[in-house]
């Protein structure tokens, strides 16, 4: 009999345990002490190793055993999260399929979206009463996408938004460990001279800023920038508030999606108005007594932070926003709301 039909803890399985996302997950899992017994799966195996029983990787305090998505049993999880490449989420939705019943599965990957059965899903920005748990697929929006609807919604009950323009200025870490060690090893080849490694953006990020990706990256800047749109679009379609003109800058940062927001306002609301509709559990407001957020400051924290509120000197209807977000934590977080659906 499969685990979550039977009467002992449910498993959750993370498929992608090594990367980035996965150790976020699993360590947000544990700390909310989620009642399951949690798997850390390998989303990449060496063709040498394949059909080995377990895989060591590198822990926060010591290595982590998971298991290969061969023998992982996945069938049996209650929960699956996909949480390492699209090529291991479509290798482990074939297992999963064919499991019956077969596990939620909650897609952190981006790989599974285009399925008919597959659903959007940011809890932390749906409405009350929305209810998905019917969808076989939950696909975890993209993070700067809920970070932005996250503050549109909001600022909505402040007054009717007329228009408004994001500039988001996404972290090497979207990109997973190659990223960050691209960056890593770029900073270092730039200060000794040597020649930079371009795998992933096919361009210098150390020390630079960029609008576009090296033509032989093997994502483009452009393509992200759509997905955020297209994500937006759909978190928004339920409320009042208009898609935003958006523009996606790759930022020479580890960690934290930093975004620019103007926003202009049908009639302007006020700054006791504007503060009073962000006031959420979900984010945090500083006040022009307080230092402006950085995504440094706002590592391993929840939802959104804002600040640097002002008013724009040339509109009088607009004000500017800067906002940060620990891309990271905000899509575990959502992920782990989802997770609390099926496990109630």
């Amino acid at each position: 009999m499969h685990s979550h039909r039977s009467s002992q803890k449910a498993t959750v399985a993370i498929v992608g345990g090594e990367s980035l996302l996965g150790k976020e997950i699993h360590e947000l899992l544990d700390s909310r002490k989620a009642p399951a017994n949690v798997k850390l799966v390998a989303s990449e195996v060496e063709d040498s190793d394949k059909g080995a029983a377990s895989i060591l990787a590198r822990g926060a305090d010591e290595p982590l055993v998971m298991a290969s998505i061969e023998l992982a049993d996945l069938g049996s999880a209650r929960v699956v999260i996909l949480a390492g490449s699209k090529t291991s989420s479509h290798k482990a939705y074939q297992i999963i399929r064919g499991a019956k019943p077969a596990p939620a599965v909650i897609d952190l990957t981006g790989g599974l979206e285009d399925l008919a059965e597959a659903r959007l899903r940011a809890p932390m920005v749906e409405p009350p009463g929305s209810d998905a748990k019917g969808a076989a697929v939950q696909t975890i929006a993209q993070p700067a996408a809920i970070a932005l609807a996250l503050l549109l919604t909001h600022l909505q009950k402040a007054g009717a938004i007329r228009r408004s323009l994001v500039e988001v200025f996404e972290p090497v870490s979207e990109r997973g460990q190659a990223g960050i060690q691209e960056l890593q090893k770029q900073a270092v080849a730039l200060l000794s001279f040597k020649p930079l490694p371009k795998e992933v953006f096919d361009a210098q990020i150390s020390f630079n800023m960029l609008s576009q990706f090296g033509s032989d990256a093997p994502l483009s800047l452009e393509q992200i920038e759509q997905k955020i749109d297209r994500h937006l679009a759909s978190l928004l379609a339920a409320t009042s508030a208009p898609m935003p003109s958006l523009r996606l800058i790759q930022a020479p940062v580890f960690h934290g999606y930093s975004i620019s927001a103007w926003v202009e306002f049908e009639e302007n609301p006020g700054m006791d108005a504007i503060f009073q509709a962000l006031e959420s559990a979900n984010i945090d407001v500083r006040t022009k007594d307080h230092e402006p957020p950085t995504n440094v400051g706002v590592a391993g924290q929840g939802g959104i932070t804002v600040g640097a509120i002002t008013p724009d000197r040339n509109q009088p209807r607009a004000w500017w926003f800067w906002v940060v977000a620990d891309n990271l934590q905000i899509a575990a977080e959502n992920a782990w709301e989802v997770v609390r659906e099926f496990l109630e």
